[in-house]
């Protein structure tokens, strides 16, 4: 499946009921691209009794995401072609996350209050951290600086690996804004991935709200961004309080489709 080209490895295990040490060993397997089935990450639907299901997510090289945005819509999508409801809830790691699966997308209702950090000043560039459901850092280039992707992908793994700022990595996203003052172009190095991907969900979230932060700190309502990535286009909508100083009810919507179906046979 992908969301917006960001790919998964997507199984239900209520049927093969594979621990987690044997997720993580399994998931680089899986996601290699050449000896594998090849994707970013891989998806695994479990039994929750708080939610409808749990989501368990690694990222490429087995490690832990925190959340994947647009791979928790992918498993929404999953989970309505699996005999759930099109309104759906779901645990990821103890928070609970509601998502709505119709003919032209799936919206993912995010839990956390991201509250952007002081300004950063990174290989000469302002950033600022977010943690919209995992650690992201986003700092704005020009429209040039933002088509070298070789440059980009060595600035990303730079940054993520600063771990005297973040000392559990993070995520880097590259935003430029577009001619519309609701739009933005959007670049994501992913940890895990340890690459740039083709679109970013929980990054598309940090971005709109490091947008507003930057242009419209005192601002208050409801707030609508479309984040263009090079996969496709993610809908980002949140609510601000200024005299809170609080994000809330977050929203990520978007593309969520199958590629295909197929068994892959583990060397036992």
């Amino acid at each position: 499946m992908h969301g917006a080209g960001n790919d998964f490895v997507v199984f239900d295990n209520r049927t093969y009921g594979f621990l987690l040490d044997e997720i993580i060993a399994l998931t680089p397997r899986l996601c290699h691209r050449r000896f594998g089935v090849g994707a970013d990450g891989v998806l695994v639907l479990e039994p929750s009794e708080r939610a409808d299901y749990r989501m368990v997510y690694r990222n490429a090289d087995g490690s832990d995401a925190g959340m994947c945005g647009n791979g928790a819509r992918c498993l929404a999508r999953f989970a309505v072609r699996s005999g759930f409801p099109e309104k759906v809830s779901f645990m990821v790691h103890g928070s609970r996350y509601e998502a709505e699966v119709t003919a032209q997308g799936v919206t993912v209702a995010f839990p956390v209050e991201p509250k952007p950090s002081a300004p950063l000043s990174l290989l000469g560039r302002e950033a600022v951290a977010i943690n919209s459901g995992t650690e992201h850092v986003v700092t704005w280039v020009e429209s040039e600086t933002l088509q070298d992707e070789p440059a980009l992908r060595d600035q990303g793994r730079e940054i993520r690996n600063k771990l005297e700022l973040f000392p559990t990595g993070t995520n880097v996203n590259f935003a430029c804004t577009a001619r519309e003052s609701n739009q933005i172009y959007l670049k994501t190095y992913e940890r895990g991935v340890e690459d740039l991907t083709l679109a970013c969900g929980t990054g598309a979230l940090a971005t709109a709200v490091a947008h507003h932060h930057k242009t419209k700190p005192e601002e208050s309502g409801a707030f609508t961004y479309e984040i263009l990535c090079s996969g496709g286009t993610l809908k980002t909508s949140f609510e601000y309080d200024p005299g809170e100083q609080r994000y809330r009810t977050l929203r990520l919507s978007g593309p969520a489709l199958f590629t295909f179906d197929g068994t892959y046979f583990l060397d036992i």
